[in-house]
């Protein structure tokens, strides 16, 4: 429970604040947001607290100081205006005043650049599942038909980065033909963040004693893996309002519980004692990521894309559960 105190406390002031500032509608607005949030990110918090147990305590600290300046301000505010200054060739000065004065034609400009977002995201995300299951050396499955044969491809090197690749350029032809060059330039764009990412923390940790460094890269990762977890709920936070106030609070929230919800499953060691739990979170990421390249079809609700994750999760824990259970019953 003190895990989640502080956050729960300092959250229910802010949406009070929302209430008698800018009216009841404005609170509801932003409850919805944080449980958009909150169910697409909540398979996040599962695989942040994987990657944070190979970090120092100061690093995790970090990670929840920081790294929440950075989800809420960063991802949430700054990291959206730069990727519409990019993709209508205005200054990040320009399109934050639009932000800030001129909602609706931000919003309208947020939509525009849909396919570079979508298309960034859906292969970074991708990237991360794949690099999960296709893993010749994981031997615990839970869909073990499934998981089994796809570890049993990642025999071949690389394989993760071909699928990729092959996806992204087979989605490119059935956009329109505006969007294909941004399709492919923003999907191996996701892909090659995440080779390089992986790359420095490997480098990183094998090099004996350098902590800070490994810590640094691993923090990076993180942040960059929450930023291409939260472009889905950005972009759909303009579908509920263009208040930029109301979004940045909405979806801060969801962020902050979801960084509490890491740390309180790294301390409690609870992917240890529940089996099947990160294979669940990464099966709602490939789902996630499929989302986001079906978004760039035609439109995909985001409560869709939430429910789907947040079953995988659900479905994962259960199991889990009951495969404890299970050991429990025969080592009586």
């Amino acid at each position: 429970m003190k895990f989640f105190l502080l956050p729960v406390s300092i959250s229910v002031l802010i949406l009070i604040g929302l209430w008698i500032g800018l009216g009841f509608a404005a609170f509801v607005t932003a409850v919805l947001l944080v449980i958009l949030e909150v169910t697409l990110s909540f398979d996040n918090a599962v695989v942040n607290a994987r990657v944070l147990t190979g970090m120092s305590e100061k690093w995790r600290r970090r990670f929840l100081t920081w790294g929440m300046l950075i989800a809420v301000f960063g991802t949430r505010l700054v990291l959206p205006i730069l990727i519409v200054s990019v993709s209508v060739a205005l200054s990040p000065l320009a399109v934050a005043k639009l932000a800030a004065f001129s909602p609706d034609e931000y919003a309208h400009l947020l939509e525009g650049a849909r396919y570079g977002i979508y298309a960034f995201g859906g292969a970074f995300l991708l990237m991360v599942s794949l690099k999960y299951f296709l893993d010749d050396a994981k031997e615990v499955h839970w869909i073990h038909i499934i998981e089994s044969a796809l570890s049993r491809w990642g025999r071949i090197a690389a394989v993760e980065i071909g699928i990729a690749l092959i996806a992204i350029v087979s989605i490119s032809f059935f956009v329109p033909a505006a969007a294909q060059a941004t399709v492919l330039v923003a999907g191996i764009t996701g892909i090659v963040l995440f080779i390089i990412m992986q790359g420095l923390a490997h480098a990183f940790s094998v090099e004996a004693g350098d902590v800070t460094r490994s810590g640094l890269a691993l923090f990076i990762y993180l942040n960059i893996l929450d930023s291409a977890f939260s472009l889905d709920s950005v972009v759909g936070a303009f579908a509920l309002t263009t208040a930029i106030p109301i979004i940045v609070a909405g979806l801060g929230i969801g962020a902050w519980f979801v960084r509490s919800l890491t740390i309180y499953l790294v301390q409690r060691k609870t992917l240890d004692t529940l089996t099947y739990l990160e294979h669940g979170a990464h099966w709602a990421i490939l789902g996630l990521a499929g989302s986001m390249f079906a978004d760039l079809l035609f439109h995909v609700p985001e409560v869709i894309t939430g429910t789907i994750g947040l079953a995988f999760v659900l479905a994962a824990y259960w199991s889990s559960l009951r495969a404890r259970k299970l050991l429990s019953a025969t080592t009586i």
